[in-house]
């Protein structure tokens, strides 16, 4: 099989030859930049490799061509460019803002920039607040100069699965808005403010990616958006508030990428367990990270019970196998995976979340090494 075949087999929760490998392929399943420059060097690319971000945000980066033949890898992504019109800028104070009047910020020691402020923070949540916000254009041609080629380039030099990066879902867009708690307060005590905001964010959302799919949709194989949606002890709201207010916005940003024939990979932390059926009834194909540590979250169990209509995606532990693990730790987590989640396809192996500064370079490898020992069917 080629990676391309591979990848689409396994969407359709068929067997493959082997269990497909993502890395670098999504926003959160990549490598952050000091990670990937000691892999380079470890591996003889060079000892400073030419870097191109994913999310300047999280450090975290689009992988060299080199590297991903090297290590066999099934996925590629294609990325939407920076606005015409308020473009994402580093300030003269280290931060970065973006077109949505968001500041990131560097918070003690960590690798990562936190939304520390933003349009909607502090003020009363009233549905009219959404209405006088000044919304970003979907269509700024900035988003999509250039995507044709980085995926005709991408389907020339490999044979690999294109995955198309979108934007962040409505749930994370009004979290980074509105501040974290305040939008989990909001949820109860300001739903129609909620509901104004989801609504006309997904607005947003879907002309962007018409325009988009438009674009490339001859070229990329499915289509990815992140929304996280649970924590390490369960969802961040009730699945009732979640069919009531979020679902019905999902639904829609679903079908406006399944209008263009595309699989949808739905990229969501935590623990999410209570929230699969809705995802598979509103037509979701693929779900990372299955985030193994978090509750309910159990590998086995959820294959057992959604394997015949969802395909998991991940799952190698980043919270202490992949960071403080041994070799033979990793090998076991990947055999122990694949067995509860590969038997009749549906499973693309990757890390959890986006491989952090502490991991190891022979534990990166360790992971790959065992996903082709142990992933053939």
């Amino acid at each position: 099989m080629t990676h391309r075949e591979r990848v689409l087999t396994t969407l359709r929760r068929q067997p493959p030859d082997r269990v497909p490998v993502d890395l670098g392929g999504t926003l959160a399943s990549t490598l952050n930049i000091h990670t990937y420059r000691r892999l380079m060097k470890h591996l003889g690319f060079g000892d400073d490799p030419p870097v191109a971000f994913l999310s300047r945000r999280s450090n975290s980066v689009l992988p060299d061509e080199r590297l991903l033949r090297h290590l066999d890898v099934d996925c590629r992504a294609v990325i939407l460019g920076n606005p015409d019109v308020n473009p994402e800028r580093e300030m003269p104070d280290g931060s970065l803002t973006d077109e949505w009047g968001i500041t990131w910020r560097h918070i003690g020691e960590g690798h990562h920039f936190i939304n520390t402020d933003g349009p909607f923070c502090g003020k009363e949540p009233e549905p009219a607040l959404v209405k006088a916000f000044r919304w970003p254009d979907p269509l700024d041609p900035g988003r999509f100069r250039g995507l044709r080629s980085q995926a005709q380039t991408l389907r020339t030099a490999s044979d690999a699965a294109i995955i198309l990066v979108l934007g962040v879902g409505v749930v994370h867009q009004f979290q980074f808005m509105r501040g974290y708690a305040a939008a989990l307060e909001d949820l109860i005590a300001a739903p129609d403010f909620v509901q104004a905001f989801l609504s006309r964010y997904a607005d947003f959302w879907v002309r962007m990616t018409e325009c988009a799919l438009t674009e490339v949709g001859d070229l990329v194989d499915l289509v990815m958006f992140g929304d996280d949606l649970g924590t390490q002890q369960g969802p961040v709201m009730s699945p009732a508030l979640y069919r009531r207010l979020v679902k019905p916005a999902h639904a829609r940003m679903v079908q406006a990428v399944k209008n263009f024939n595309k699989p949808v990979l739905l990229h969501s932390c935590g623990s999410v367990a209570a929230m699969i059926p809705d995802f598979i009834e509103i037509g979701i194909d693929a779900l990372h990270p299955v985030q193994v540590t978090a509750r309910d979250m159990d590998t086995a169990k959820l294959k057992y019970e959604y394997g015949p209509h969802i395909t998991f995606w991940g799952g190698i532990d980043t919270h202490r196998v992949l960071p403080r693990g041994t070799t033979a730790e990793v090998r076991e987590e990947v055999r122990k995976r694949i067995a509860d989640l590969a038997p009749g396809g549906g499973y693309v192996l990757g890390a959890v979340h986006n491989i952090q500064a502490e991991v190891p370079v022979e534990n990166v490898l360790a992971m790959i090494e065992a996903a082709r020992e142990f992933g053939g069917y």
